[in-house]
């Protein structure tokens, strides 16, 4: 294939991830469910090129922005308050279903040996932290349960790779070590939070000196593969580099960044994780060409493998709800015996955590890694798409079903100051602060109208939150009104412009001014 033939093929993904994204709006299909099977359809289009996933591109390409994207937007104080149970689920919930599905695979396929059935395990037993952002951004989940499966998406990938590297080691060589694996697992495990501290440190030490927004913005990009790669190449977790980096990154961004860096680059970063997120669900479904004429007779090694498939599938969902419900029974337990941090889920969102373990990019990236010389290699590929299959189509387009359904309780206290609290706080600082600055040291008056619209917020913002309920109706005819005016005097700047009468820079300028309005009218119409 040539370069321009590539270039044509990038543009034609970009064309289906617009079409096939259409499409899931207009039936109520979850975006990544219509993406993979469209990426199928596609991949046994006549007249279209084959196409091979490199595993290790698609990680270092795709994983390091989404993760950090994930971490930088992750909620500190609920990610500290729920760590335990978000690293039951990383490692505990990943461990165990290794195991299990080892077993079981070994099971029904005793001449694998154990060590590989143990790597296709760990294959597929980590969820995977993109196929939960594309589910998740399209349902409503209670905060506790929304830090948990967030968490966890960020940290588990880490372990599944852990495992599977050590797994594959055994399977070739035959030798394995309990200890040298858990000591090499701490080390990668702690290097990567140091190696994403430093990167981080470092970053956030530059941006206070960069002066020009766009390398800002280009900085903030490229500092998820940075942080990635440097960790690999140091010989630690590139995926917890990351993951740390993101958080330190998300942490301090509000004191590092002026207000239009943040504006402008939150629009970039969403448009860039929107397209990966897309472009790897279909690349996921283009694998599937290469999985069947790898295979050959398709239908005669699907009926030969169907045992294997079925086993691992089951396997991979009941674990998780057998780990679940048994972290569930410890929690009352220990709740019983006295302990007041113990705080069971309950039943409703342990139903809904037990569903959301949708696989995706690392398992497919991890399968197609396996060395040549791996025993079962072809079964283990098949068997991990099969997976993602299942969980991206089968979880991911009920899981909003099963939402609706089992209505999930908020069980996290409530934060001590209410939103509308808050924003009494922030008014009356920005009044006193004006007030401050509006009398000269005569007493004489200097800026009596910024004073007058400081207060006239302050009184505004006091009554609003004093209110017990709200009228929707007026509510939303208030912000509808602003909506229209703000378009009529959009409509008005445009037309000016269009009959010459102000300059392109008048345009422009006025033009930003009225966005920062709307966007700000939307924000506040969204809380």
């Amino acid at each position: 294939m040539s370069a321009v033939e590539s270039f044509e093929l990038i543009l034609g993904l970009l064309l289906g991830v617009f079409a096939l994204t259409w499409l899931a709006d207009k039936v109520r299909l979850p975006p990544a469910t219509a993406l993979l099977l469209g990426g199928i359809a596609l991949a046994f289009a006549p007249g279209l090129p084959s196409i091979t996933l490199d595993p290790e591109l698609a990680l270092v390409l795709f994983l390091p922005p989404l993760l950090m994207d994930g971490a930088y937007h992750t909620a500190m104080g609920r990610f500290r308050r729920h760590l335990p149970g978000i690293l039951s689920l990383a490692i505990g919930a990943v461990v165990f279903t290794t195991v299990a599905v080892g077993l079981v695979a070994h099971a029904i396929m005793p001449q694998l040996p154990l060590a590989a059935c143990l790597a296709l395990g760990a294959i597929v037993s980590p969820p995977d932290a993109v196929s939960a952002r594309a589910v998740l951004a399209r349902v409503s989940l209670p905060r506790r349960l929304n830090a948990l499966l967030e968490g966890e998406s960020l940290l588990n990938d880490a372990t599944g790779l852990v495992l599977f590297r050590f797994a594959v080691v055994a399977a070739v060589s035959g030798a394995f070590s309990l200890s040298a694996a858990s000591a090499s697992f701490a080390w990668l495990a702690l290097g990567g939070v140091a190696v994403g501290l430093v990167i981080g440190a470092l970053w956030l030490f530059a941006v206070r000196r960069i002066g020009n927004q766009s390398l800002m913005i280009v900085g903030s990009l490229v500092l998820s593969w940075l942080s990635y790669i440097a960790g690999e190449r140091l010989g630690v977790s590139g995926v917890i580099a990351t993951v740390t980096t993101g958080m330190m990154f998300g942490w301090y961004q509000h004191v590092v960044f002026p207000a239009m860096v943040r504006l402008r680059a939150g629009a970039i970063h969403a448009t860039v994780n929107f397209l990966l997120e897309a472009i790897v669900f279909i690349l996921i479904g283009f694998t599937m060409r290469n999985i069947v004429e790898r295979l050959g007779d398709f239908g005669s090694a699907l009926d030969a493998t169907l045992p294997i498939i079925a086993g691992v599938v089951a396997a991979v969902l009941v674990s998780r709800f057998v780990w679940i419900v048994a972290s569930e029974a410890l929690l009352v337990t220990l709740k019983r015996l006295g302990l007041k941090r113990a705080r069971p889920l309950g039943w409703r969102q342990s139903v809904v955590l037990g569903w959301a373990g949708m696989r995706g990019v690392v398992t497919l990236a991890a399968a197609l890694s396996l060395p040549a010389t791996m025993p079962g290699r072809d079964i283990m590929i098949l068997t991990a798409f099969a997976v993602i299959l299942v969980t991206v189509i089968g979880q991911g387009t009920s899981l909003g079903w099963i939402i609706r359904r089992v209505k999930p309780i908020d069980t996290d206290p409530p934060a001590p100051v209410s939103l509308l609290e808050c924003e009494v706080a922030v008014a009356e600082a920005k009044y006193c602060k004006a007030e401050e600055h509006a009398f000269s040291p005569s007493g004489e008056p200097v800026h009596p109208q910024l004073l007058a619209h400081f207060e006239t917020q302050v009184r505004r913002t006091r009554t609003f939150s004093a209110q017990e309920t709200i009228d929707m109706d007026k509510f939303d005819a208030h912000f509808g009104l602003m909506h229209k005016a703000i378009a009529a005097g959009r409509a008005e700047l445009i037309r000016q412009h269009r009959e010459g009468k102000i300059e392109d820079e008048t345009l422009h300028n006025l033009e930003r001014d009225l966005d920062i309005e709307e966007m700000t009218l939307f924000a506040q119409r969204d809380f």
